[in-house]
């Protein structure tokens, strides 16, 4: 019997093709391997939205090369997509394949082990693909489950490789959603977590919306928990918050990806909305959701932001008061619009990102102490401290609360705790006494 270990760089889209994989091969009679040195075919599946990234999953095949030299070793996903020659470079690989058609990769893995020869699949896709059905199964020792139900995008914003690597706008069709989250219901999973590549672009083909999605989600017996992934803020109508805001399953929490809240560079990157645009989004939802939490990407250095289009985003930031700010730096993607503009000192990106990132660990703490004193029930997940329960509020704070004089585990439980104190990137609490 094979052993096959599998490493994911990325988003969350990118766990699920990963577990859906893992499901593929696992059926085919392959077993899971605890680590690189004991697989006999290690997966990496790659993300090339930053250079970082790339960096990372090249860095990740060839240490994998080291650990098990007789190992298949396949290389798949957003990087060898968007460039497939990548393969000429990365001797260590031994199958290189992207993003479409990931069923054929476990065929190509078996014709690896026969035959030991190197195999280069990088199919590019068409204008009008389909939706790509996998095989995905949740995972029993987890309490959420992503979904994937969006792929590819349209948007061609002008840092952005990602239409590239991921090809056009489609959907999962609903009925497909219906049955995978029956399934992953009946397997004990209590939170959905719906995931796309353009998540808020869900179902404009079928004339559908993504609440519609949400709505399938909320009705299935068994689930009590539907959030949403990232979503680009142009695509959220009043109309769709007001219909969320009566879905008693659904979490509070959105991630609005931002990237700038100047409108220079907005319009230089190619984004569809203006900050007055964004804040009145924001308006709107804690009308609807007065105690929504708010989270963002932040791209910091483009090539045409200057110091005073920097301080605009902060505080554009600053009066949004995010809950969280993932903040990253510009970094250049071959083939798009602004890689070939000039670009600014790589010192100046750093000290920029430095600057959001205090704002951002600032904004949060602030929202960790907004929570106390507050009851908010807690879907328990983890079990592997041994000092603490934890798991996470509707709008995705972390909450600890002690294990002294508590059960034994609470995973997979939705208890009542009212929050005591704020530490250091979570909020710590106890239990109510619900009897």
């Amino acid at each position: 019997m094979y052993k096959v270990f599998f490493m994911t760089f990325g988003c969350k889209v990118n766990q699920y093709e990963t577990d859906s994989l893992r499901s593929t091969f696992l059926s085919e009679g392959f077993a899971s391997a605890d680590s690189p040195e004991s697989a006999d075919v290690i997966v990496i599946n790659s993300c090339t939205v930053t250079s970082s990234g790339d960096s990372k999953s090249l860095y990740a095949v060839r240490k994998m090369r080291k650990a098990a030299p007789n190992a298949v070793i396949a290389l798949t996903g957003c990087l060898p997509q968007a460039s497939p020659d990548i393969a000429q470079e990365l001797p260590e690989a031994d199958i290189i394949t992207g993003t479409k058609n990931r069923k054929s990769l476990l065929r190509l893995v078996k014709t690896a082990l026969d035959e030991r020869r190197r195999i280069v699949s990088v199919t590019d896709y068409s204008p009008h693909e389909a939706f790509e059905m996998m095989n995905y199964k949740g995972s029993q020792d987890k309490t959420r489950a992503f979904v994937k139900i969006q792929d590819g995008c349209n948007q061609f914003c002008s840092y952005c490789i990602i239409p590239h690597a991921r090809g056009r706008l489609r959907s999962k069709p609903i009925e497909a959603l219906r049955s995978e989250v029956a399934e992953l219901a009946a397997s004990g999973h209590k939170e959905i977590v719906l995931v796309g590549i353009n998540l808020a672009f869900y179902g404009i083909e079928y004339g559908l919306r993504l609440v519609d999605a949400v709505e399938i989600c909320c009705a299935q017996e068994g689930i009590q928990r539907v959030r949403l992934g990232s979503l680009e803020p142009e695509m959220i109508s009043d109309d769709d918050l007001r219909r969320l805001s009566e879905l008693s399953e659904f979490c509070p929490q959105f991630h609005l990806s931002l990237q700038s809240g100047c409108d220079r560079t907005l319009k230089a990157m190619n984004r569809k909305y203006t900050s007055d645009k964004y804040y009145e989004l924001v308006q709107n939802i804690h009308r609807r959701f007065p105690e929504a939490a708010l989270t963002t990407d932040i791209m910091v250095g483009f090539p045409t932001e200057t110091e005073e289009d920097f301080t605009a985003s902060m505080r554009f930031a600053e009066k949004v008061g995010f809950a969280k700010i993932h903040v990253f730096q510009y970094s250049p993607r071959r083939g798009t619009p602004a890689a070939d503009l000039p670009q600014l000192p790589k010192p100046a990106k750093e000290e920029r990102a430095e600057r959001m990132k205090s704002l951002a660990e600032r904004l949060h703490q602030n929202h960790l102490r907004s929570l106390i004193g507050k009851e908010v029930p807690v879907l328990f997940e983890y079990e592997n401290e041994p000092e603490f329960h934890r798991g996470y509020s509707p709008d995705y704070t972390l909450i600890k609360i002690s294990r002294e004089n508590t059960e034994k585990s609470l995973r997979n439980q939705i208890r009542r705790v009212i929050i005591e104190e704020d530490r250091q990137g979570f909020c710590f609490g106890s239990i109510i006494d619900e009897n």
